[in-house]
């Protein structure tokens, strides 16, 4: 299965992050499936791809082309894909994906969730969508996602389209059991 990794490219952080990120490529690897993600060689992006090659699974690297720049791409991709924009970035990492993992990052991880999660909520996909809460990392995203149902701004009903997990197996066991639904867009669209 090729999962698709979404996460932070700053060296900076918490080495938590960056441990429990790199574990979660090792087991990803032991267990048979493919990383798809940015193609970065550091931070969360680099541990989800340094745990891949430490297991020997296999890496499709996706990248726009003006991230050319000397140890930003990890070198070690067994397939790198290089694209014009940010956008064809993200919809070639949305087809070569079978599932999508949310693990912590910053603005371009939101915007690579969001628009995932937003897709499955229009029922142009109906794949795994799983939040790595490391550390309670996404607490506060999650409280707002409350929030916002709480307004009546979304349905209570599109919490089932991700789950949240601080526990890397119990999040690959959900991915690989996960039984596709057909969505009925009209139920979780807030009309």
């Amino acid at each position: 299965m090729n999962i698709c990794v979404y996460g932070a490219s700053s060296n900076i952080i918490d080495k938590s992050f960056i441990t429990a990120v790199e574990e979660l490529g090792k087991k990803m690897a032991q267990r048979g499936h493919t990383l798809v993600y940015g193609a970065g060689a550091e931070g969360v992006m680099g541990a989800s791809a340094r745990g891949m090659t430490a297991g020997g699974g296999k890496i499709i690297g996706i990248t726009p082309s003006f991230f050319n720049v000397d140890g930003m791409i990890y070198d070690k991709c067994t397939e790198l894909i290089r694209t014009e924009t940010m956008r064809q970035r993200k919809q070639l990492m949305e087809e070569k994906s079978d599932a999508f993992i949310m693990a912590p990052g910053g603005i371009g991880t939101f915007d690579e969730f969001f628009e995932i999660l937003t897709l499955k909520q229009l029922s142009r996909h109906t794949k795994a969508i799983a939040i790595f809460n490391i550390d309670g990392y996404y607490d506060s995203l999650l409280a707002l996602m409350q929030r916002a149902i709480d307004e009546k701004f979304i349905r209570e009903e599109c919490l089932e389209l991700y789950k949240v997990f601080d526990n890397p197996d119990k999040m690959l066991d959900y991915i690989e059991n996960y039984v596709p639904v057909d969505l009925n867009i009209i139920h979780l669209k807030n009309i």
